[in-house]
């Protein structure tokens, strides 16, 4: 027999701790993946219906006139539909009240992130006592409600002259938001690698360009989580246009809600006409952000 036919030696198999006959993990995994939840397909079709229910009925009742707006079933769909409820709403000052909440989301966003980015980065490569109890006191913020300073808050715009203006709105409602956007970057710009730091540190970088370089693309998912948290408490903030304005001038979408309530009656198709279109910008703001949203919750940079 030749050296070119001699049988060749079986590989032996390699050792491994499961049982024989037993899937892998990886195939127990991927057999897991796709096994069919019923109990989580019916919760998500309850949560489905339960939001639903109310976006479909005041969308319903919007189109619906005045006379019929408490009449009949509120889930049934209007027998003639109308848009004079939202014309009534677009020639009642409608875009002043937009303009003003837009002033009003996009200059409490700009302070939040012109301000706690850096403040999370410092918190973050900054390992003395001193940053470390900046940080916890300036976390005490999430336990003060703004309902307990109103009235501090109140005489200290008072004393700056500013009662009665944007800035009345926009310097509280920021104040307020930035203690959960700080916890939310300190917990994203945390999962950025010591070793990516550390090789920029290598190159010669300087802490600002390693926050600018590094810290904040690594941290959009968080940053974008941050923008839509802040410009969510400026958009439906209600408690200090109402204390803190009192004109027409500086009135946000929150107050002219009001412009459909009188001592006569309420006119609820027109109300909820003015929902309707004060919540479509910023639906379209998550709607352009959600995927750094979700990549936020999950990890930085959604990986």
């Amino acid at each position: 027999m030749s050296h070119d036919t001699l049988p060749r030696p079986r590989p032996r198999p390699e050792k491994t701790d499961r049982e024989p006959g037993r899937p892998s993990p990886a195939r127990r995994r991927r057999h897991w993946t796709k096994r069919p939840n019923p109990l989580a397909g019916l919760g998500s079709l309850v949560w489905l219906v339960i939001v639903i229910i109310p976006i479909y009925a005041m969308l319903s009742a919007s189109l619906t006139s005045q006379d019929k707006a408490l009449s009949g079933n509120p889930l049934r769909p209007p027998t003639s539909p109308t848009l004079d409820n939202y014309n009534t709403v677009l020639n009642s000052g409608f875009g002043h009240l937009l303009s003003n909440t837009v002033i009003v989301a996009v200059a409490v966003v700009g302070i939040v992130l012109v301000l706690c980015v850096p403040l999370a980065y410092v918190a973050v490569r900054t390992r003395d006592r001193w940053s470390g109890l900046a940080f916890r006191v300036f976390l005490l913020g999430v336990a003060i409600p703004a309902q307990a300073v109103v009235v501090p808050l109140y005489l200290l715009i008072a004393k700056l002259d500013l009662y009665d203006s944007l800035l009345a709105v926009i310097l509280p409602t920021a104040a307020f938001a930035m203690p959960v956007s700080v916890l939310v970057l300190v917990g994203t710009l945390r999962d950025v690698s010591e070793e990516l730091y550390e090789a920029m540190a290598l190159d010669g970088a300087s802490p600002q360009r390693m926050l600018f370089q590094l810290a904040i693309p690594m941290a959009r998912g968080g940053i974008s989580t941050v923008v839509i948290y802040a410009a969510l408490q400026a958009w439906n903030g209600f408690l200090f246009p109402l204390i803190f304005t009192q004109s027409d001038g500086p009135r946000v979408l929150t107050l002219g809600l009001f412009n459909y309530v009188s001592q006569f009656g309420v006119n609820i198709p027109a109300l909820l006409a003015s929902v309707v279109l004060s919540g479509i910008p910023i639906f379209v703001v998550y709607l352009v952000a959600r995927r750094a949203l979700v990549g936020g919750l999950m990890g930085v940079g959604g990986k």
